[in-house]
């Protein structure tokens, strides 16, 4: 029976060898009652597991049994005794019953353990505490009975338990090491089968070897057993040589020991063999791998995306497959090393194995290391190339938003900013064009390179499709950006006309004001009528060129208005002085004429007037007045009034 299996029951103290002897030399086994009731299935299993300790020999010298009874009733000590004679009638030599001073005095004499000595195999005593010593000396018994000798339960199961733990698994190591030994040294045949089975044993042998160290180092320095006279304070357990044997852990050390020397020799053996093999094994793992799996994710994985987000995600995914890669690249770096190893220092008959095995791994991977290498530099040329196609869509929708917005410049410098601006955008699409057109050649001839995608054969891709792709892309961003050059040349001429619209306002503008100056200098200069009859012709001839540039002033203003007309239905909008200045024109214009023609008749009245009196002069200079032509005089008289009398009249315009 193993401690193990009653430990709960064993905690419980129902019974302990203490190590003490009786005067024969007898072991004293101890049963502590208690003032609970105590479980005779219980103290019968703590019974058959103490027994089972000592060894025969000292089985026969029997056993003292001391049942400490003072905290317990008489029907249960007097149940224990009975139960011995069933558990160890044969074993026990003498029963001491350790009875309370003054409690069972009148009990005893209905019960007498002395006349059943024949029926039980043993004597039975009651004894008080303090009388013990007649039978058992005072430093085979524990402090509770008086005694010297010292004892802890705790301590000796413990100890008891790693014993049973050694010897446990000493022994089926033993065993396991024994049977792989053995197999080592049959054929070859039994070798290999060996050496597909699991020779790890059940216990770490290094772990069993210290524990059995340590145990017994406590046997030899009677740590765990004590020393004789129970002194120096450690606690006294019933191990000494009859109940645990040095030897025992001794032999089983000394086994251990051999064994295991042989069984690390067998390791280093069997390690040299599946070294190899396993070498060869996750050589062959890598290089199907690779030629496998590796190979179809690259050949399934050919397209460039139609887009950022689908050239993003095939990125994605072939980092995804980059990561698989890297461990079986991982693994490579390793073998390789420890290929390295083995060359350094194996034998000349490995050497050329090995040798090929490191030459067909090296190949393999430096090959689809390469093929990884040509996709991801695909996948980014196609990152860029659609960014950039993407930049440049943005760039035309911009410019596109601009020319379909309406425009309404405040002035011609408006409308020179706007077109610097347009130009700027279309410079830039161009720009933009042209990166498009190199990066898309750089991708078209990334993909018009023939890869392999299997050992040792090369297989074109079909690219087509991605071919397609990129010259559509290009293509469209030509078309649009056509569009958008046209749409920007609408727009140049219509920025233009719109120049010509705001110039064309302005000069009508001028004229007006042009026309008013001249209308305002032939109010207040143009006043004077001359002296003489050449003077007033000379007025009259320049008060006619006067109207001439006051009439080009009107007619240059008629056209620019006319045009500003023409201007605004090209541009179909309503222009924003024309309405305001024709009129201004027109009435600048009709004060002007009756302004001028006003002075016109003066003119002519004068030069009348002077000339008719020219005339008189010249034929009669020295005639008297009364000799003069009395016709003429009134002739002259009554042009001189009648200038005179529109000298007073003010000039009324049209407008009142």
């Amino acid at each position: 029976m193993e401690a193990t299996k009653i430990l709960p029951v064993l905690k419980k103290k129902l019974a302990f060898l203490s190590g003490g002897k009786d005067r024969r030399s007898g072991l004293i086994l101890t049963i502590p009652l208690c003032t609970e009731q105590t479980s005779m299935e219980e103290l019968s299993a703590t019974l058959d597991y103490l027994l089972g300790i000592p060894s025969e020999k000292c089985k026969a010298r029997g056993f003292t049994v001391i049942v400490d009874g003072r905290k317990s009733q008489w029907n249960i000590v007097k149940t224990v005794v009975l139960m011995l004679q069933n558990v160890i009638p044969a074993e026990v030599s003498l029963v001491c019953v350790v009875k309370p001073d003054e409690f069972w005095d009148k009990k005893v004499t209905h019960f007498c353990f002395w006349k059943e000595k024949d029926r039980l195999g043993f004597e039975v005593i009651l004894v008080s505490a303090n009388k013990l010593t007649r039978y058992i000396e005072p430093c085979q018994l524990t402090d509770e009975f008086g005694g010297s000798l010292v004892y802890d339960h705790l301590d000796w199961l413990n100890k008891r338990l790693v014993f049973e733990k050694f010897t446990k698994e000493s022994t089926s190591l033993l065993d396991e090491l024994t049977g792989i030994n053995e197999n080592e040294k049959g054929s070859q045949a039994e070798k290999d089968r060996s050496s597909e089975s699991n020779i790890l044993p059940s216990f770490d042998p290094e772990t069993v070897l210290q524990t059995g160290h340590e145990l017994l180092s406590e046997l030899q320095q009677r740590r765990f057993n004590g020393s004789e006279g129970g002194g120096g304070g450690t606690a006294w357990s019933p191990m000494d040589d009859e109940l645990l044997a040095q030897p025992q852990v001794m032999k089983l050390l000394d086994s251990l020991r051999e064994q295991y020397t042989k069984y690390q020799e067998v390791c280093r053996q069997r390690s040299k063999r599946s070294q190899l093999e396993e070498i060869q094994t996750k050589v062959m793992q890598v290089v199907n791998w690779l030629e496998g799996p590796g190979t179809e994710q690259l050949r399934t994985q050919w397209g460039i995306g139609d887009s950022i987000r689908a050239s993003q995600a095939l990125q994605q995914k072939h980092e995804e497959i980059e990561s698989q890669h890297s461990e079986w690249f991982a693994v490579y770096v390793e073998l390789n090393q420890q290929i390295a190893a083995l060359l350094s220092a194996g034998d000349e008959e490995d050497l050329m194995e090995l040798k090929g095995l490191q030459q067909q791994l090296s190949d393999v991977c430096y090959r689809q290391a390469s093929q990884l290498e040509f996709r991801q530099n695909v996948l980014q040329s196609a990152h860029e190339f659609h960014m950039t196609a993407q930049d440049m869509s943005q760039q035309l929708d911009g410019l596109l938003g601009m020319l379909c917005a309406d425009v309404a410049p405040a002035d011609g410098a408006a409308i020179q900013q706007t077109l610097k601006h347009l130009e700027e955008k279309l410079k830039s699409v161009e720009g933009a064009l042209q990166s498009l057109r190199e990066k898309g050649q750089v991708l078209l001839d990334q993909m018009s390179t023939q890869t392999s995608f299997s050992y040792g054969k090369d297989v074109s891709i079909e690219n087509k499709e991605n071919i397609d792709h990129i010259h559509s892309v290009m293509e469209d961003m030509q078309l649009r950006k056509q569009r958008c050059e046209d749409m920007v040349e609408v727009r140049r001429l219509k920025m233009l006309q719109m120049v010509q619209l705001f110039k064309c306002e302005e000069d009508a503008s001028q004229a007006v004001e042009w026309l008013g100056e001249l209308l305002d200098a032939l109010l207040k200069t143009h006043i004077r009528l001359g002296d003489d009859s050449q003077e007033t012709k000379v007025l009259l001839e320049k008060h006619k060129k006067f109207v001439d540039v006051a009439q080009s002033t009107y007619d240059y203003g008629r056209q620019l208005l006319q045009a500003t007309v023409v201007l605004c239905q090209s541009l179909r909008c309503t222009t924003r002085s024309s309405g305001d200045t024709l009129p201004r024109l027109n009435r600048v214009w009709k004060q002007f004429t009756v302004t001028s023609d006003e002075r016109q008749h003066r003119l002519e009245m004068a030069s009348a007037f002077h000339t008719a009196a020219e005339k008189i002069l010249r034929e009669s200079p020295e005639l008297a007045e009364q000799m003069v032509d009395v016709e003429a005089y009134e002739e002259v008289e009554t042009v001189g009034k009648g200038l005179l009398d529109r000298l007073t009249v003010p000039v009324i315009f049209p407008d009142g």
